[in-house]
């Protein structure tokens, strides 16, 4: 079927006068297109969809005009990417096998084009497994999307494009597999296969390595579950730089609350705990893909929080890596346990100068900022606006909290060097506050709460209701930003 774009303030019968001088569609279709868009009220809005059929010789053409809006600035991107996505939405299970886009006389760039053809890639994403019923109506049918006389420039573009979605992909599949497929080795493995041939260094440490190191809270967090907990560094260097970057990945890929256990309704949305990890690997994907100028190492401290006789309990005392100990309050606080001897070795191992973890660490996020923000938390106010302005780029917003001495205080342990939880408020900020403790003098840290944006229970601009894959293109943005500036 053919689309073609609109922004709000093209005047119609110029788009159809367009098609008709490339004998594209017929010469009276002006009529009929004005006037059934008019009819269905399509005024070329960011993302409106207007379908007709038309007569062409002995057949029927499908037509679709999708809107851009009057998006301008760096608001214009996102809106051609919302674009593409309102095609894919409505036609992915409509029965047409392929879409062709006409860009002519849409006055893109190369960059913009591909912008819409991502919006469309993205939003196409299913994870559709495990479902064997599905009827021919409930079934994916496009199958193809066909840029027509596309900008010069489209096909660079579009491989830069095309790696970002690979990245998003690979942390949506990740995110979206039950806790009886992914789980700490099998995060490996499949992460592995996935970066094979791409040049990334990769290294595991297993139960035995990381006892020897003494990670302790990571370990503690991990001794309830049959599965063996992993540390999973992966390294991209495309530069020669003094000090790489680390970005760190919170991998608890079910979390049960442990002995704190969590209520049963709602317990099998704990197959998206590791988020935070699924982002990092998706990123290092993306970045190895498109050959990123950067020197960056991945971390992903992967294990499963589980019940057992051998499971940690509220009120043990572990030590971390770092030397330091903690008491554990509530074994449901245990993301930051992992975190915090993935931050202690890969500091010891690589000495980055920055470091930007993620977590869905906390549901006193969601409580904030709903599902719209992921929050920040940084020790440098220069990071914390490179990552703001990287956020609102590519779409993966950011909103900033405070740290500081008042709320360290608040997790201060009568009986060891800290509590692993603070009292019931200010739950994001203490977290934050266990991290910091952990950051090297002189490395610039931002933490990222992501918890309430790794999954979604509605579609929204490029993705369908599930894993979103938040988190790879900030990672990827900032490095274009920074680290490739």
């Amino acid at each position: 079927m053919n689309v073609v774009f609109r922004t709000s303030d093209a005047p119609l019968p110029r788009l159809v006068a367009r098609l008709v001088a490339q004998d594209a569609l017929p010469a009276d279709l002006d009529t009929v297109v004005r006037e059934g868009a008019g009819a269905a009220r399509f005024t070329g809005k960011t993302g409106q969809v207007f379908e007709a059929f038309v007569s062409r010789d002995a057949g029927v053409v499908r037509l679709a005009l999708v809107g851009v809006g009057k998006a301008s600035g760096a608001d214009k991107l996102p809106a051609l990417e919302k674009a593409g996505a309102a095609l894919t939405a409505k036609y992915l299970t409509s029965g047409e096998a392929a879409l062709a886009i006409d860009f002519t006389g849409a006055g893109l760039s190369g960059a913009e084009a591909a912008a819409v053809l991502l919006g469309a890639r993205l939003r196409g994403w299913r994870h559709d497994v495990y479902r064997t019923k599905l009827t021919d109506e409930q079934k994916r049918s496009l199958a193809e999307v066909i840029a027509v006389n596309a900008p010069e420039g489209t096909a660079t573009a579009w491989e830069v494009a095309s790696a970002v979605a690979q990245g998003v992909e690979l942390t949506r599949e990740l995110v979206a597999e039950p806790a009886n497929v992914i789980y700490p080795e099998s995060f490996v493995e499949r992460v592995k296969a996935r970066l094979e041939g791409t040049g990334v260094e990769i290294l595991v440490l297993g139960l035995a390595e990381m006892t020897a190191l003494g990670m302790g809270a990571l370990l503690g967090v991990a001794q309830g579950s049959v599965r063996e907990p992993k540390l999973l560094a992966m390294r991209w260097q495309g530069a020669d730089v003094a000090k790489p970057t680390a970005f760190v990945g919170k991998g608890v890929t079910f979390d049960t609350g442990g002995i704190s256990i969590k209520p049963a309704a709602g317990m099998e949305d704990m197959k998206w705990d590791m988020g935070g990890a699924g982002a990092v690997a998706g990123a290092m994907l993306t970045l190895a893909l498109r050959k990123a100028k950067a020197d960056v190492i991945g971390v992903c401290g992967l294990v499963e929080n589980m019940p057992d006789g051998n499971a940690q309990r509220p009120g043990d005392v572990v030590t971390s890596m770092s030397g330091q100990t903690v008491e554990v309050i509530n074994t449901d606080a245990e993301g930051r346990l992992v975190l915090c001897d993935a931050l202690t070795w890969v500091q010891k191992e690589y000495a980055p100068a920055t470091i930007i973890d993620l977590a869905t660490l906390t549901g006193a996020i969601i409580v904030s900022l709903g599902h719209e923000y992921g929050g920040m938390f940084a020790n440098d106010d220069a990071l914390a606006a490179r990552l703001d302005t990287a956020g609102k780029t590519c779409g993966d917003k950011l909103w900033r909290f405070p740290i500081g001495a008042a709320y360290d205080k608040l997790i201060d342990s009568p009986i060891a060097d800290m509590k692993n939880v603070g009292p019931r408020y200010g739950g994001s900020i203490t977290a934050a506050q266990f991290l910091h403790r952990y950051i090297d003098k002189g490395v610039a840290w931002a933490h990222l709460d992501i918890a309430g944006m790794v999954w979604a229970d509605k579609p929204g601009q490029t993705w369908d209701k599930g894993a979103t894959g938040f988190g790879v293109r900030l990672l990827d943005q900032y490095v274009r930003d920074v680290l490739e500036a």
